[in-house]
């Protein structure tokens, strides 16, 4: 059974692809992350928790900057107009 958490979190990554925003792609793989998160607690995996926590902050919080950063820079250019 607990495999199947793994395969899940294997379609889940594999369908972030297909999203057409970069931030709906970084949420998708943080929640991909957090499903072999779960897999590796399950299977007393340290390496795979670690990696895919590291993975999952990285993804949620990159998701928010880039939003941050692309208003930003949409605000700097329509004030040089």
């Amino acid at each position: 059974m607990i495999e199947w958490v793994g395969w899940i979190a294997t379609a889940v990554f594999a369908v972030s692809y297909f999203c057409r925003r970069p931030a709906a792609m970084r949420r998708v793989q943080a929640l991909a992350a957090t499903l072999w998160i779960v897999y590796g607690i399950t299977i007393s995996a340290p390496p795979v928790i670690i990696a895919n926590l590291v993975v999952a902050a990285v993804a949620i919080i990159s998701s928010f900057q880039r939003r941050d950063q692309s208003n930003s820079l949409k605000a700097q250019a329509e004030s040089i107009r």
